[in-house]
């Protein structure tokens, strides 16, 4: 499983898009069957700004669902097709 985190960017929204898109690109690419983006606990802003990137409309296309780990919620699991 493939992991992103996005702790180190958490600052600049530009990496952080371009960080997410590169690597759901990569992950939807290798056959990849499932990936973890790692947002943090913390406030919840990252994690709210990372949900609503992944439900854009072109990029919702590239996985077939999403989740959060119920066990641990700063975690988000993207299973692609």
């Amino acid at each position: 499983m493939r992991s992103l985190d996005l702790h180190p960017l958490f600052r600049n929204n530009r990496d952080i898009e371009l960080a997410l898109r590169q690597f759901l690109f990569a992950c939807a690419q290798s056959g990849e069957p499932v990936a973890e983006i790692i947002p943090g606990k913390g406030s919840g802003k990252l994690k709210q700004r990372v949900l609503a990137f992944l439900d854009q409309k072109h990029i919702r296309r590239l996985y077939a669902s999403r989740e959060e780990d119920p066990r641990n919620p700063g975690r988000i699991l993207v299973h692609f097709r």
